[in-house]
This record gives structure tokens, sequence and C-alpha cells, in this order.
């Protein structure tokens, strides 16, 4: 199998414990042959419109998912069911990038890294699930957000668009919001949870990272300045504005200075 078609098997497979099994193992197939000084084949895969998804949880419209307050353990676990549909729904996205974008020509860097975001996503979605488990609910066990693969519908024709609107706005949302939950786990003594969307944090720095360095090379290779494409193309294919307070420190870290992000808190001029 080459490596879009690795791709494509897990983005066709339904169960999420399945699904993070499948990635796990590429991703430990692909890095060892890495390490012997190999490169497996690319070659070309066309992945679905959309990955296969369990029948539970159902999935419904943000307009129709049922509020809940994290002061409770239901909302405690109903949040924790969220994140975990966000890393499932990242497993297929990391895929979905190589598997989609296999006909433009990329330095092999750029399949190493979304092999390893693949690869931690599919252990963020475990470690999730254990910890519902560990709380007497499961992944499915909620409603869940039936937006999630929007982006990826959005921005499947260009990879420009891609790597700006999901690991340069989407993820990098994650680098702002995370420090909350962990003090909402962290104040009911929930060590476990803690542990887990720690974990999860740190690693998402280098997913957002990773966006940002191939987004550059790319307008790099284009001869194009990448602060306005940026900005065009998540004014165009990102619904809405982004929303402060922003994780600044994170988000320098991964390779995003505030001039990228802060003119998308409002309209453009003109």
């Amino acid at each position: 199998m080459t490596l879009s078609d690795r791709a494509v098997a897990v983005l066709a497979t339904a169960d999420g414990r399945a699904k993070a099994a499948l990635s796990r193992a590429h991703a430990a197939q692909w890095f060892a042959a890495r390490a012997h000084g190999e490169l497996p084949d690319i070659g070309h895969a066309k992945p679905p419109p959309q990955p296969a998804r369990p029948d539970a949880p159902e999935l419904l419209s943000p307009r129709d998912m049922p509020r809940r307050r994290p002061g409770s353990p239901q909302g405690r676990i109903a949040l924790l069911h969220a994140v975990a549909h966000i890393e499932l729904n990242a497993v297929d996205l990391h895929w979905d990038i190589i598997a989609r974008f296999s006909h433009i020509p990329m330095p092999p860097g750029f399949y190493d890294d979304w092999v390893k975001a693949a690869d931690e996503e599919s252990k963020h979605f475990n470690l999730l699930c254990d910890c519902l488990e560990a709380e007497g609910s499961f992944y499915g066990a909620l409603p869940a957000h039936a937006g999630m693969w929007r982006a990826a519908e959005d921005t499947a024709h260009d990879l420009h668009a891609r790597l700006a609107v999901v690991p340069m706005v989407l993820e990098a949302r994650g680098l702002d919001v995370t420090p909350g939950m962990i003090e909402i786990f962290r104040k009911v003594g929930a060590t476990r949870t803690v542990e887990a969307l720690e974990t999860i944090y740190s690693e998402e720095v280098s997913h957002v990272a990773y966006g940002s360095k191939w987004f550059h090379f790319l307008c790099g290779r284009d001869n194009a300045d990448p602060k306005p494409v940026f900005h065009t193309l998540v004014r165009t294919h990102f619904h809405g504005f982004l929303k402060p307070p922003f994780n600044e420190e994170k988000r320098a870290e991964a390779g995003l200075p505030p001039d990228f992000y802060w003119p998308l808190t409002e309209p453009a001029e003109g």
C-alpha cells in the first residue's frame, strides 16, 4: 500500500477506536521505513468526500447541540465528549491532507509531519475515550457537532487554504482554550483527565507549527507574501471572525505572529 492508500483506509474506517488503531499502525510502519532511510511511495488515492463515521454519536447542527455547564459531572463528561469528537476529526483531517493533495509535489518532511500529527491525534482520541470510560461514559454516548468536517470540504480544492484554515486557525484555537479546560478538571481533582489534556496541549503546538511551516513553504515557492495570502484565504474559507483572547505565547511558539491573526478579529477595511 502507498501512503495515500493507507490514508484512505483510515478515512474509510468508521469505528473511532478502530480508526485510531489503524492510524497508529500505519504511522508506525511509515516511521519504521523512514528510520531505515527509506521513503515509502506516496502514491495517489482519492479520499472520500467525508470520512466514515460510526452510528453513534448522533451528529447535530450547532444550534441543536445541548448546552451543558462544566460545573457538573455531566457537564464535564459532555466537554470531554466534545473534545474527543474534535480529536477524531483531526485524525481524519491529517490523513486527508496527505491523500487529497498527493498530486502536489512536496518534500518528504511534509509527509513526516502529517503522519506524526495523525498518530498523535489518534493517541489523543484514545486518551479521551479512556477518560470518558473511567467516568462511566463512552464516545458516542452523547450527540456531537455535525459541522466539524466543514473546513475540510471548504478547502478540499486548495492546499494553501487547508493549511491556513485547519492547523493555523482551528487548531490554533485549541491552544487558546485548552488551558481553561485543564483548569476545570484540575479544580475537581480529575488527575487522569488533566494529564491527558496536558499531553494534548503540548503536542498540538507542533501541529499548528506544521501548518505554519508548510504554508510559508508554499508561499515561498510561489514567491508570495504569506501574511496577505493568509488573511485572504481565512476571510474566504473560514466562517466568522477569530475571537480573542489568544494564547499569544503558544501561538508564537508555533510560528504564528500576532499580525497574522489579530486583523482577522474584525471585518476587512474597505
